[in-house]
């Protein structure tokens, strides 16, 4: 009997073990809603604890992973149902994030929005840029409690983080930004109007729901395609498994790994390169070759040939005018003793042609003279 006792709480342990390390991900359908909001989002099937998944190293090495350069803003959640236990496994979560991104003013910024019946922002985009001062201030923050005002949260993110003054960088530089929304219930405000505007100004933002998460307001404030922006894990003790998916979706991809060509450095920008030259070396024209010297120094022995080809243009030009006149007398002599040449010619040729025909005529003068005299002989 004890035996039998023990090996049902051994099964019972194993099993709770099995749904503590299982997360669904189905495009942003939540299990208890999947039916009824099938034909909305297409099904996906259930995946454990990345049980059968490589690790990422492997991953980065066959496809050259890089972490893009992002505005990168955490919307998280903090109210009263975020029990104190579950709230540091979103401070680890974000901190394992912050682990797997390049953090620098060049790189990777981040921001947090907290939000409960308030919103707060714990950091802006030029607070840190080092992981260090990043992850210790992830770890001093502190929930809120009372009610869930997301749309709240998003419209200050927007008007408030996702700001130049705040640190975020211009459109022009091509710079991502992204929101990452973490929240287990269901908002107690309109998020509909203010992630479309969100969205609309170039915000990517991904959804990730726990728990008791409402999945149809997950789908509203997530960008398309829902299936790669809208997630779900069952609590928020396995919500660190979700990093290596992020990992995964905002990577990018290492330009120079896959192969450059240029003479000194290469520079990883965005999906792209850029050449660089050693110090004492200067970028040549072709933009990948380096030569030696300072930027200066090329342009004045630049302006020096330029000089010299200027005045050895200047001296052919004077050579050329000096003996323009000789060389014009030389060409009329030249002309006339060849026109005269071919004037006697031509007249040879026609007194010889004069004198040949006066011949013939001659000869058949005289043989008709001869015919003539034979018939009057005849007669």
């Amino acid at each position: 009997m004890t035996s039998l006792i023990g090996g049902l709480v051994f099964c019972i342990s194993f099993l709770g073990l099995e749904v503590q390390a299982t997360y669904r991900l189905y495009g942003g359908l939540h299990p208890r809603q999947h039916q009824a909001d099938s034909p909305i989002v297409p099904r996906q099937t259930f995946q454990r604890s990345f049980q059968r998944q490589q690790p990422f190293q492997s991953v980065q090495q066959e496809t050259h992973c890089k972490s893009r350069p992002l505005d990168l803003v955490f919307i998280i959640d903090s109210s009263r149902s975020v029990r104190p236990q579950e709230f540091e496994k979103v401070k680890i979560f974000l901190a394992d994030m912050v682990d797997t991104l390049e953090i620098g003013a060049d790189a990777t910024r981040v921001a947090v929005v907290n939000y409960a019946s308030t919103v707060k922002i714990e950091f802006l985009l030029k607070t840190h840029f080092d992981k260090p001062g990043l992850k210790a201030a992830l770890a001093r923050i502190e929930s809120l409690a009372a009610g869930t005002m997301t749309g709240l949260a998003i419209k200050t993110a927007m008007e408030e983080t996702f700001t130049e003054g705040s640190g975020a960088r211009l459109t022009n530089k091509n710079i991502a930004k992204v929101a990452i929304i973490v929240t287990d219930g269901r908002p107690q405000d309109t998020v509909e109007e203010v992630a479309a505007a969100a969205r609309a100004a170039g915000i990517e933002i991904y959804a990730v729901g726990v728990d008791r998460a409402d999945m149809k307001s997950l789908r509203l404030m997530a960008s398309l395609p829902l299936d790669e922006h809208v997630f779900y894990v069952e609590t928020y003790g396995v919500i660190e498994k979700l990093t290596s998916k992020f990992r995964e979706t905002l990577c990018g991809v290492d330009a120079c790994a896959l192969g450059h060509d240029c003479d000194h450095i290469c520079v990883n920008n965005n999906n792209s390169y850029a050449c660089k030259c050693r110090e004492g070396y200067t970028l040549n024209a072709d933009k990948k070759t380096c030569s030696p010297g300072s930027l200066q120094n090329q342009n004045q022995n630049q302006n020096q040939n330029q000089n010299q080809n200027q005045n050895q243009n200047q001296n052919q030009n004077q050579n050329q005018n000096g003996s323009g006149s000789n060389e014009d007398t030389n060409e009329m002599s030249g002309n006339e003793l060849s026109e005269d040449a071919c004037m006697c010619e031509a007249q040879i040729a026609f007194q010889m042609k004069m004198q040949s025909t006066i011949q013939q005529l001659t000869n058949k003068l005289d043989d008709l003279s001869r015919k003539v005299t034979q018939f009057g002989r005849r007669r």
